[in-house]
This record gives C-alpha cells, sequence and structure tokens, in this order.
C-alpha cells in the first residue's frame, strides 16, 4: 500500500477562475474546513491546506479550527479535533510549497488536478509508482475551486493527474467528491 506520510493536498481559494474565465478568489465554505480535513485524516496525508490570500476568510478558517481544537468542540467531538489536526491556512500556493519544505527539508512535487484531460497527464498508478518510488519526496496535490484552476498554476506545476471520468458527458464532481475518489485511488485499501 502507498504511504501518505509525505503527501498533502491543498483546495486553492484564489487564483481560480470563475465561469467567465475572470481571475477570482472563491468562498471558503464550512464543508470546505470540515469535510476535507476528515478526508485528510482517513487516508493518513501529512496536511490539508486552504489557500486564500482574504484576510476574513483566514479569519474564519482560524475560528472554526480553534473551535474543535481547543475550544468547547475539542471535547465535545474528538474525532472532529483529530481532523482538523490536519489543517493549515496559507495566503498563497508560493507559502503553502515553502511550508511543506521547511517541515521536510525537500521542496514538494507539485501535482495538479482539473476536470479537462490533458495530454502529459500522469494515471493514478504512474502516481503511486512515483510516490513508492521515493517515499521521503513531498507532494502536495491542487484542488481548485470556482471554475478550476487557472493556466499558470498547471504551467508551474510538476505534474498533472488525469481527471476523474463518469460514466457519460456530464463532469462536474463537486472537489470533495473529487478529492475522495482521488484519494482512494492513491491511497486505499
Amino acid at each position: 500500500m502507498t504511504s501518505a506520510a509525505n503527501f498533502s493536498m491543498a483546495l486553492i481559494h484564489f487564483p481560480v477562475y470563475d465561469k467567465h474565465k475572470d481571475v477570482v478568489a472563491t468562498s471558503v465554505t464550512n464543508l470546505d474546513i470540515h469535510d476535507m480535513a476528515r478526508l485528510t485524516r482517513t487516508f493518513g496525508l501529512a496536511r490539508y491546506y486552504i489557500v486564500t490570500p482574504v484576510e476574513e476568510q483566514i479569519k474564519l478558517v482560524e475560528k472554526v479550527r480553534e473551535h474543535w481544537l481547543t475550544g468547547w468542540g475539542s471535547t465535545y467531538n474528538p474525532k472532529r479535533k483529530m481532523a482538523l489536526e490536519t489543517l493549515q491556512c496559507e495566503e498563497s500556493l508560493e507559502s503553502t510549497i515553502a511550508d511543506i519544505e521547511s517541515r521536510t527539508g525537500r521542496r514538494p512535487k507539485v501535482v495538479v488536478t482539473g476536470a479537462s484531460g490533458r495530454p502529459n497527464s500522469v494515471s493514478f498508478a504512474e502516481l503511486k509508482g512515483l510516490i513508492d518510488a521515493d517515499p521521503e519526496q513531498p507532494y502536495l496535490l491542487l484542488l481548485g475551486t470556482g471554475w478550476g484552476l487557472i493556466e499558470q498554476v498547471f504551467n508551474k506545476s510538476d505534474l498533472v493527474l488525469e481527471p476523474i471520468k463518469g460514466a457519460g458527458e456530464y463532469n462536474h464532481l463537486s472537489v470533495r467528491s473529487a478529492a475522495s475518489i482521488m484519494l482512494d485511488r492513491l491511497f486505499g485499501r
């Protein structure tokens, strides 16, 4: 089984596209905070990052996180506390990469995702092989909100992960559903 100990996931709220292809910052939701943290803990990832430069949203994430880690929530629901221990808010992709590098001593391989296929995509099996070949190498999986990550993020990444394909032409999963499928394919038993 592939180890997720050096694998982190980031939910990017900026820079992403809106439906008009304008670059925007999307809103952090309560589901982003709780569900993705639970997913991170379930599959044993090193860290879950919420990436947003919006100060009020950072404050919201930290308030919710602290409630479950040190407030009344920490004793009310210990499993939620365990999940939110993996959560960290960062202002940019660059600061997220820098945090991983400072914690591990190595720059992470950045793996970008999107619903549209790309000619240079790696399969889930290929990515598992890379992770297994060098267990000390950190990885950072990027998931976009809104209408997806901007093109410059794809251009700066090390790897593009193949998209999840359903039974038909419709291909618009929620980011939480897509992340669940991806992590199960990479780290599930």
